[in-house]
Formats: C-alpha cells, structure tokens, sequence
C-alpha cells in the first residue's frame, strides 16, 4: 500500500502540529503521522506557555498565521505580563493552560483543516531515493510517499526515562518510544547525539494545604497572545501557589544521590542548564537554605498540581519523603514521581537556515530533535519547517527571517550558526535589537511577511492596518498639540514631576516615564476625542503607542545599528568555497567554516571561533 501526498510530519507535538497545519494551509496535501492521536500539541512538562521571550515567540507565532497562541488563549487559565517594572523591550506574556484542553483544541483545529490527514503510528524508516527523501516506512508496515518530510520526533527517538536505578524506555511516561529512526538517519550521515531533561512529580491537590503557601494570581484584567480579538479564554481563571525548600528538604534528597542517575554515572547526556534539576541546584548552590517552588494546576477542574522547581530523576522513594516536609505538602498525595528523560538529537548545523537538511534534500527537522528545550521554541521551528518545505517544492524563495526581526529569526540562526551543546532555551539576552523585538508589535512585523506567503489571512492584514492607522493619527495629535503650563503643572505636581517653563507638546510629555497616553487624554481634548473613536483593542492600541513615543529615539537608533550589521548578510559565499585555500584564516576559523558552511558574511561572523580578523579576510575574498 502507498500513499502518496506532498508532506509529511512525523510527530504531533508543537513543532509537529504547527508544521501540518501550515503545509495544509498553504494547500498542498498533508499526512500528520503520530504514535497516539490522544496526545496532540501535549504539554510533556509544565502545563504553561510563553514567558521570558517565548511569550513573544508566541505572538510572532500569532502574528504570521500560525495557531499556538490561539491554542494557548482557549486553554488559558491564568495570564500575567512577566517583567512589568522592567521596560517594554522586557515585558513577557505568559499563560498557564489546562493541560488536557489545550490537546483537544489542536486535535480539533487539525482534524477540521482541509488537506490534512492523519495517521496513528510510529515511524521507523525513511525512504531516499538519489539523496533526497521520498517516503516514510512505518511500523505496521505502510509506506507514505512524499516530495517532503518534516521530522518533529520531540524526546521520543530512543527515549529513555530514569527514576533512581529504574529505566523505562519511552517518549514521556506510560508512552513507548520511538525505536530504529535514528539508526536510518545516522546511516544517511546524519550526525546525533543525546540529551536529557526532566520533569517534576505530580501532586493531588486535595493533600495540599493551601492556607501555608503563597497565592499567586494571574493579572486583574487576563490579556491573551493572539492579535485576533475575538479569541478569548473561556475558562475560569485559577490561582498558583509559592513555597520553598528547606535545609531538611535538601538532606533528604542528597541521601538519594548515590541512586541518582545523574550522580552515579547512569547519565552521560547533557541536561538543560537554565531548568536544572532540584538536585542539581542542592550542589550548584550549596549554600542556599532553600528554593522558590511554584505550585501550578493542570487544568480548570483537575486536582492535579505540577512542582515547577522540582525536577528530579531521584528514587520515588526520596522524592515523596522530601516532597512532604515541603510547608503546605506534609500530606501530599502524589500522582506519579518525577523522572529525567534521555533522547536523541541531530546536531543542528547540518541544517540550512530553512531547517532543511545538508544532507537528504527535502528532509526537515523542527523541535526538540534539533536540541532545543520549550513548546514555543518547537512550534516557531515547525511553522518555519512547514512553510519552507511547501515554498521549496514550489520553486519560491525561502522564509528566512533576520536577528533584527523576529526571536524566530535569532533562534534559527542560533541552531544552524553556533549548533548547540546543552538543550536550547531562547532568553531575551540572546537576541542583539530587545527594543526591536518587542511582543507588543509582533504584528507590525510579521503580520505583512505572513501574508507573502499565504498563512495570515485578510482579516489579519486589515486588523493590523487599522491598528497602524489609528496608532499614527494618536501619533500625530501628541505631536500637533501643545499643552499650556497652567493645565498640565498640577499634574506634574501630583506625580513629582518636574514642572515645565513653556508651553509643551504632548509627544515631549510622554517621554517622562510617570506620564501615560491616558493621563494626557483626560487633560488633552484633541488627544481624548482621538482616542475616543478607538472601537475595538483600544488598550492594545494606547500600549502600542505609548511604547513607540516613549522610545522612539532608542527604536530608531537601534534599527540604525541593525542596519549596518544586516549588509553582511547581503554578502553571499559559495556553498562550496574551500576555506582551507584562505591561508591568512585562523586554523580554527577554517574548521569551524568547513563544518558549517555559512552562507553569508553575517552568518560567519556569528559562528564561535571565527574572529573579526578572519571576517576582514572574508569580507577581502567575498566583498568585492
């Protein structure tokens, strides 16, 4: 039996269910392929998204078309805007979701996408006919021809989880994992590797006592991540809760640490440093009485509590002793401990910038297979995968978006560039223009780029042109109108502002930092009457606004910068120069140019190693 279709994505987590819904809504025909039809877009670990910079991945996913933040907003059960008493360029989304809505919502959408097909199984072979991909063998014996493939495995190539000395094979608990796929890929020349990351045990929350933690609530008017302005959470919005360890906790644990698999030697692979495991922070930060754990529920009606902070790979044993001497949880009943989990991976500089292979033409890999760590980061990874896959097969330019527009764009270039060594997790601190890539104005930015291709639709295209337009007349009016002192110094009184001599223009005004659009509006006729005619995302707009008056001097010095930076990126070398010609380079610029074969001058000059006197040497060569 062959089936033959255009794509095909093996693997139904967030890079796998972005990755299918865009190749199908650019219309070429799809096959999803998953181990378990149950588990579509499933939250492995923590039942959250976005959050230091993925929350603005979220609403670049948004802005170009794709559905994670429309995903996110439905199972939404509490929001907060991280970082609020930093500046804007720092201001972070997050959402904690109902786990088992959030699965149902995707398997809805994909169900219902036209050119879509889905099929239960596991994957175990790839067809390669004259170096490029073919088709897909799978267990029950099919074979699914295609122009393209899109792997998306997540932790599920040779999983296998630890809880003290016990070892269980598989992707996540209770599910078996994905045997024989790497081997075929390695065979091709592929190279892999292994990692590991972990998860913390669960807890009934009807053993919690709540009255001894801290309540945490998510904010007083719940904001979303999708630009649409219909999509809103229809479920009732829950608290978390914060405790803390103890030097009584930490000892516990330690007595664990000879069956630790990490401690012991049972491990080798290499664990996420920025989530690391409640044992490794006992050791790292020895002298620490105790650790910030935040206590998260799963879903709007569940019981179930997730430990963030907690992590562990420890006997069962240990971690329920050590779990009940937590304030709050002395009777905690736990539904299942915590377990760390070792995967396969394909080191990431074998990719183009399209996350198209090196090796296999029109193979793809997106997620957690290129050694990255987080929902967000995979679905951006599978939405870019789908598009380019769909933009290939039809002869069209690739989708390649830039450091200085989209964290999308650091992240991918991040992978392909400097490759990884530990499991990817995207921080505001890796991207060079913060004041560029703000989540506020993702729709600025990509929204027009999502049309080029076909995934944001009109409504999106005349949301975003209202919003521009309404955003330049307020724009417009700050400019025009003066305010005369007598008006606006008892303002500035009240606010211990210093007063103003003359009379002052509302877009001077603004850039004080206790000075709001709205507190202008209430004094400013022109600017009240403007704002007034807002009918819809008047708050979203006001925030937009005030945003880009307050910092348009540091926006537009850093689009300055970012400018200069991106003609080298216009400078193209030969897939095939060979570096070792260039004698005056480094020898270790020539290994790691031979190795990642940059295909710009931009590109080399972020690759570890290569030094800005062996970019002169480049730029002498290539420049011209």
């Amino acid at each position: 039996m062959i089936q033959k279709y255009d794509v095909i994505v093996v693997g139904a987590g967030h890079a796998g269910c972005e990755a299918a819904l865009t190749a199908a809504k650019l219309g070429v025909q799809t096959l999803l392929i998953t181990m378990d039809m149950e588990k579509m877009g499933q939250m492995s670990c923590n039942p959250a998204m976005g959050g230091i910079a993925k929350g603005q991945i979220l609403r670049e996913i948004d802005a170009l078309g794709g559905m994670s933040a429309i995903i996110a907003d439905l199972s939404s059960i509490q929001f907060r805007m991280l970082n609020r008493s930093k500046g804007p360029a720092m201001w972070s989304p997050r959402s904690q979701c109902d786990r088992a809505r959030f699965s149902q919502n995707w398997r809805k959408v994909l169900e219902n996408t036209p050119n879509l097909d889905l099929w239960q199984d596991a994957a175990t072979d790839l067809e390669i006919t004259h170096g490029q991909v073919t088709g897909v063998f799978t267990r029950l014996g099919v074979l699914f021809q295609a122009q393209a493939v899109i792997l998306t495995n997540g932790t599920f190539l040779n999983g296998l989880m630890h809880i003290g000395r016990v070892q269980v094979e598989g992707g996540r608990i209770s599910e078996q994992a994905s045997k024989r796929l790497t081997e075929c890929i390695v065979a091709l020349g592929i190279e892999s590797g292994r990692m590991k990351t972990g998860t913390p045990a669960r807890i009934d929350g009807r053993s919690i006592d709540f009255s001894r933690l801290e309540r945490q609530d998510g904010d007083p008017v719940p904001g979303k991540f999708s630009f649409l302005p219909e999509i809103n959470s229809p479920l009732q919005q829950r608290p978390c809760y914060i405790t803390y360890t103890s030097p009584k906790v930490h000892r516990i644990l330690e007595r664990g640490f000879k069956d630790s698999p990490m401690y012991n030697g049972t491990i080798q692979s290499i664990g996420p440093r920025y989530c690391p495991s409640i044992e490794d922070k006992i050791v790292t930060f020895a002298s620490k009485d105790e650790h910030h754990l935040f206590l998260e529920p799963e879903g709007e009606t569940t019981h179930e509590y997730y430990i963030n902070g907690f992590s562990s790979s420890l006997p069962w044993n240990i971690q329920y002793e050590a779990i009940r001497q937590i304030p709050g949880l002395e009777n905690a009943r736990i539904y299942r401990p915590g377990y760390a989990i070792e995967y396969d991976f394909f080191q990431p500089t074998q990719l183009y910038h399209t996350l198209e292979s090196k090796i296999i033409r029109n193979l793809y890999f997106a997620g957690q297979v290129n050694g990255t760590t987080g929902y967000e980061e995979a679905a951006a990874q599978g939405l870019m995968a789908g598009v380019n896959a769909v933009r290939n097969l039809r002869s069209e330019s690739p989708l390649i978006l830039g450091r200085d527009q989209a964290y999308i764009g650091v992240l991918i270039d991040d992978l392909v560039t400097k490759g990884v060594d530990e499991p990817y997790r995207m921080f505001t601190s890796r991207a060079e223009y913060r004041i560029l890539l703000r989540q506020d104005d993702a729709d600025v930015r990509l929204t027009p780029v999502g049309a080029s291709v076909g995934l944001a639709d009109e409504r999106r295209v005349e949301l975003l042109a209202r919003k521009i337009q309404t955003r330049d007349q307020i724009m417009e009016v700050c400019r025009q109108t003066s305010m005369r002192t007598e008006i606006i110094n008892p303002v500035l009184h009240s606010l211990h502002s210093a007063p103003i001599k003359h009379p002052c223009r509302l877009q001077e005004l603004i850039l004080r930092p206790e000075i709001t659009l709205n507190m202008l509006a209430a004094i400013s006729e022109p600017l009240r009457q403007c704002i007034a005619t807002i009918e819809e995302r008047r708050e979203e707009i006001i925030e937009a606004t005030e945003i880009a008056l307050k910092y348009s001097g540091y926006i537009e010095r850093e689009r300055g910068i970012a400018d200069k930076i991106r003609r080298l990126d216009h400078i193209r070398i030969r897939e095939d120069f060979d570096y070792n010609s260039l004698s005056s380079l480094s020898t270790e610029a020539r290994q790691k140019l031979n190795k990642i074969r940059p295909t710009t001058i931009g590109q080399a000059s972020r690759i570890p190693g290569v030094s800005p006197a062996d970019i002169n040497i480049l730029l002498v060569r290539f420049g011209r």
